[in-house]
C-alpha cells in the first residue's frame, strides 16, 4: 500500500539523519518534503507558525503529514527499539482534565497496515522537558495514563488542528520506563536546540545512566531508519 504522506517532520540531528537514510533506502528521499524541527513544546507552536506562512503552499491541499522521532516508555511493556504509532496525544503541561487530541484516523489505519505487524499504536503524553526518572515516568503513568513520553507531540498536533492537514505520529523508544538516564535539561536552550557543551557536561557527570541512553538511542535510531525505509517502500 502506498504511504500517502507529503511531508515529514523531525528533530534535527541524528533524528533527522535517521529519516533521511530510511527515506534514500526506500528510494523516496526526493519525493516527500522532509523538515528538521527543534525540541519543545514552545520552540515547535513558533516553528509550525513560519511554517504555516511560508512553506504550506508547497503541499497540495488536504495534504497528510507525518511527525517523527524518538520517545521514552512510561511502561514495562514497551521496551528500547519498539515502534510505536500515536492514537491520541496529551497535554503534560496541564492538568489532568484537558482532553487529549487525536491524530487522524484515516492516516493512523494506513500507516498501521504499512508498518504491521511490527507497531504498537498508544496514548502519547507531552512533557516540556525530557523525563530522565523512572520514579517520574511510573508518576506521569499513573496520572496521564499513558504509554510513551515526548517534547513536541501535543504541541504539533493543536499548532495544525484547525487546518487541513492530517496528521500521523510515529515514534521509537529510546529510552525504557526501569532506569534512570541523564538529566539533560541543562543543554537545551530556548529555542529548541541541544549545547554540545553542556551536553557533554550532563553526560560526563553521570557516566552509567549516559551509556544507558546512548546505547539505547543508536538503537532506537537504528529501527526509526527501518521503519521508515519500510513505510515508504511501496511509494
Amino acid at each position: 500500500m502506498p504511504c500517502p504522506v507529503s511531508a515529514i517532520f523531525v528533530p534535527r540531528g541524528a533524528e533527522f539523519k535517521a529519516v533521511e537514510r530510511g527515506l534514500r533506502r526506500s528510494g523516496s528521499l526526493d519525493s516527500v518534503l522532509l523538515c528538521a524541527t527543534p525540541l519543545g513544546p514552545q520552540p515547535m507552536q513558533q516553528f509550525l507558525k513560519q511554517w504555516l506562512q511560508t512553506e504550506r503552499k508547497c503541499l497540495s491541499s488536504s495534504p497528510s503529514v507525518l511527525l517523527v522521532g524518538l520517545c521514552g516508555s512510561l511502561t514495562s511493556r514497551l521496551c528500547v527499539g519498539d515502534r510505536i504509532l500515536y492514537q491520541s496525544c496529551i497535554d503534560g503541561r496541564v492538568s489532568q482534565s484537558v482532553p487529549p487530541l487525536g491524530c487522524d484516523v484515516s492516516l493512523l489505519k494506513t500507516l498501521q497496515e504499512c508498518l504491521n505487524p511490527s507497531v504498537i499504536e498508544v496514548t502519547g503524553l507531552m512533557c516540556d522537558r525530557m523525563v530522565h526518572l523512572a520514579a517520574q515516568k511510573a508518576t506521569l503513568a499513573q496520572r496521564f495514563n499513558a504509554e510513551v513520553v515526548d517534547m513536541e507531540g501535543y504541541a504539533f498536533l493543536a499548532a495544525l488542528q484547525a487546518t487541513d492537514i492530517a496528521v500521523g505520529m510515529l515514534r521509537v523508544v529510546s529510552d525504557d520506563a526501569q532506569h534512570d538516564v541523564p538529566d539533560l535539561a541543562a543543554a537545551m536552550t530556548e529555542t529548541g536546540e541541544l549545547n554540545p557543551l553542556a551536553l557533554a557536561s550532563s553526560m560526563i557527570r553521570q557516566p552509567r545512566r549516559a551509556m544507558r541512553l546512548i546505547q539505547g538511542s543508536l538503537t532506537g535510531l537504528k529501527q526509526l531508519e527501518g521503519a521508515i525505509a519500510q513505510l515508504f517502500s511501496n511509494s
